[in-house]
């Protein structure tokens, strides 16, 4: 039944994450894992660059923040197809360049490889994928410089869409640095792990039925690496729906220039809520004032302790009970889970299938297309 209706791997994927996060968690903790880790790391590189494209730019954007704070270096997300085009926007002086790749096949993974590893012998190169058998993982594995984590094969989803993927590529590259060795961190996992099947179980119907409703556009809320997520669910919700409902996603405090000017009666808002209670302040009085002007259809509020005065009549709550989020990356990932089930549910009730939306425009890695000699260096 599922595999006729077209989500049988999408939903599997989707469900899958506690456990798969917890799978990541583990390996991160191996010592082969680690040492290989701590290598790329020594000494410190001056920067950290993580690239990729499409949702694997959003998961580097998801990671940046966080990272930056545990290195103590400047941490970028720059799109593989910039470094492509214009080497000249990596930082000057060297450091750790971070693929982020489900497949590791597409064009500009491994064009950006090649030409680092030929003209840029000042920076070391770190894959995260998600199949063992992609380029990123074999091709290089006797280059200089290279290192490839291959996270379990679970996560290599089926579906043309990145789900789990995407999560557990969030995950494996927010624990660089050593954050995996913390008991804390691990046990932030089981947390969030546990959180989130709270979600899946009590909450989808309450999301199916926002998903159900007439809703012709979605605004994702977020701020720091939650713009990210924000993003990723801003992707996920145009995939599934074939472009059939249009999305945005921007900060709380950027809405106000000018995009708040979309909100209409068929606008529904998800906002991804910062565990930092200064910089939820802001979130919050945006979120009044979003009520105050009568601004949306309805809104999807996502983090712990939600402020009941910001929840209106229509709205769902997915209130992240017991999380106890001791920094701001791991919320992401049920931040992302939950725009997920909403993408999922609205490809539904458009009579679209999740497995493979926009048949004949796009595929699961994207096609191979000419890659020319020079760019602006």
């Amino acid at each position: 039944m599922q595999r006729e209706r077209g989500y049988a791997d999408t939903l599997r994927e989707i469900l899958q994450q506690p456990a798969t996060w917890q799978a990541t968690a583990a390996r991160l903790r191996e010592p082969s894992v680690r040492a290989q880790l701590q290598a790329v790391l020594t000494p410190r590189p001056a920067y950290v660059v993580l690239t990729g494209s499409g949702s694997s730019i959003y998961a580097g954007e998801c990671i940046a923040p966080d990272l930056q704070q545990t290195l103590g270096v400047p941490v970028l997300a720059i799109p593989a197809g910039t470094l492509l085009t214009h080497r000249r926007a990596l930082p000057p002086g060297g450091g750790l360049l971070v693929s982020i790749a489900r497949s590791g096949d597409s064009p500009e993974s491994a064009g950006v490889v090649d030409q680092l590893l030929a003209h840029a012998p000042e920076w070391n190169h770190l894959a995260i994928t998600c199949n063992a058998d992609g380029k990123l993982a074999t091709q290089y594995r006797d280059a200089p410089r290279y290192a490839a984590l291959v996270l379990d094969e679970r996560t290599n989803d089926r579906s043309l869409v990145m789900t789990s993927s995407f999560t557990n590529l969030v995950l494996a590259g927010s624990a660089l640095g050593g954050r995996a060795d913390e008991a804390g961190w691990q046990d932030g996992v089981k947390r969030l792990a546990g959180c989130v099947q709270q979600v899946f179980e009590h909450r989808s119907d309450a999301l199916a039925a926002i998903a159900y409703r007439d809703v012709d556009q979605v605004v994702y809320l977020g701020s720091g690496g939650a713009l990210g997520a924000a993003h990723e669910a801003a992707l996920k919700m145009l995939e599934m729906t074939g472009g059939r409902v249009t999305t945005m996603a921007e900060t709380f405090l950027g809405l106000r220039h000018g995009p708040m000017s979309s909100l209409d009666e068929n606008t529904l808002v998800v906002a991804y809520l910062s565990p930092d209670p200064a910089v939820r302040a802001y979130e919050y009085d945006l979120l009044r004032e979003l009520t105050r002007k009568r601004l949306g259809m309805v809104r999807v509020l996502v983090g712990e302790g939600i402020a009941g005065d910001v929840i209106g009549a229509q709205d769902v709550a997915v209130d992240l009970q017991g999380l106890h989020a001791a920094d701001d990356a791991l919320p992401l990932l049920a931040d992302v889970a939950v725009g997920q089930v909403l993408a999922f549910f609205r490809c539904l009730a458009l009579g679209g299938k999740p497995d493979a939306p926009a048949q004949g425009v796009l595929t699961r890695v994207v096609e191979a297309f000419a890659l020319h000699a020079g760019g602006a260096a």
